[in-house]
């Protein structure tokens, strides 16, 4: 009988951790057969974690992991999928936008084959601020990154054990999960949901964050930025060589004195700023070439509490872990 792992990233999470699992026990836990949830506290600075410990108690098919710090959601998931012993693994949010029963319909969708199961937002009650940039997000990867981006985007998946082993053998740093999903190709479904809007709790995904996501989408999994810079050059070169021919023949045959000092400094000025543009996405590739040439784990483990034990540990991204 096939075993189904439900990972759940925990930051800050302490009012709806203890909700979550109601949820899951009255609608889903029953159905799924053998099953296992593996919260991974990413750092939260609440009680998140004792409230973690006591749904162990309660439940034998729990376990906690505790990260030595922050990470970041993508390294905690990456986390609990070292951990988790299912022949396949469902992501779930702890902050109650979506509905349990979606782990079901996944489920069922893994069951007739396919390794890779979306999904994906049809519809969301969120602000309209909110929606526009998260449309604009998706539009951008569908069009520079990955055309298999769905429309509404995903945070949630269903992955079967060979894609798990495929993800911890990429071991990327400063990249975007989800789009690593994508990227490994294999036989994919996708069930569409209604994302709610928040109700509890207050979200911890700041604007800095959504910001680091853009850059690492972009700096890892698409040329568009190389590109960029080398079509503002190429724009910059015939707009400079087209100024100079009327430059001159404005002289030529009109006699206007070339003086121009303010045309010079805005030609300096714009020149400037596009050389300093150009050395900070360089700068970014580079940073990112020297993380990746430290090789630092995504995520260390510090403790993993199951059924009737616990493991302190110093496990990270690309060590082995007791299954």
């Amino acid at each position: 009988m096939s075993k189904i792992s439900i990972v759940v990233p925990v930051y800050y999470n302490s009012d709806t951790l203890m909700l979550l699992y109601e949820d899951m026990k009255e609608k889903i836990l029953h159905k799924l057969g053998d099953y296992e949830i593996v919260f991974v506290d990413d750092g939260s600075g609440d009680n998140s974690w004792e409230i973690m410990n006591r749904i162990r108690d309660m439940d034998e098919n729990v376990q906690c992991v505790r990260l030595s710090r922050n990470f970041g959601e993508h390294a905690a998931i990456l986390a609990g999928l070292h951990v988790c012993t299912g022949d396949c693994a469902v992501t779930k949010q702890a902050d109650l936008q979506e509905d349990s029963e979606l782990i079901l319909e996944m489920y069922d969708r893994w069951k007739k084959g396919n390794k890779v199961v979306l999904a994906v937002r049809a519809e969301r009650d969120d602000s309209a601020v909110k929606k526009f940039f998260a449309n604009l997000y998706y539009s951008i990867v569908r069009k520079c990154i990955d055309k298999n981006m769905p429309v509404g985007g995903f945070d949630c998946y269903l992955l079967d054990r060979q894609v798990i082993g495929v993800l911890e053998m990429l071991d990327e740093k400063n990249s975007a999960l989800t789009l690593q999903v994508l990227w490994v190709g294999f036989k994919s479904d996708k069930v569409y949901f209604h994302r709610k809007d928040r109700e509890i709790g207050e979200s911890r995904w700041t604007l800095s964050k959504k910001l680091k996501l853009v850059m690492d989408s972009m700096m890892s999994f698409s040329y568009f930025p190389i590109r960029f810079m080398s079509g503002v050059g190429v724009i910059c070169a015939v707009i400079s060589f087209l100024w100079i021919i009327e430059v001159i023949l404005e002289r030529l045959i009109i006699g206007t004195p070339i003086q121009g000092w303010a045309s010079l400094m805005c030609l300096v000025l714009f020149s400037t700023g596009a050389i300093l543009l150009m050395l900070g996405i360089l700068g970014e590739y580079l940073w990112r070439t020297l993380d990746a040439s430290r090789n630092r784990p995504p995520f260390i483990i510090d403790t993993v509490e199951k059924a009737g034990r616990a493991d302190s540990r110093e496990n990270s991204g690309n060590g082995d872990t007791d299954k």
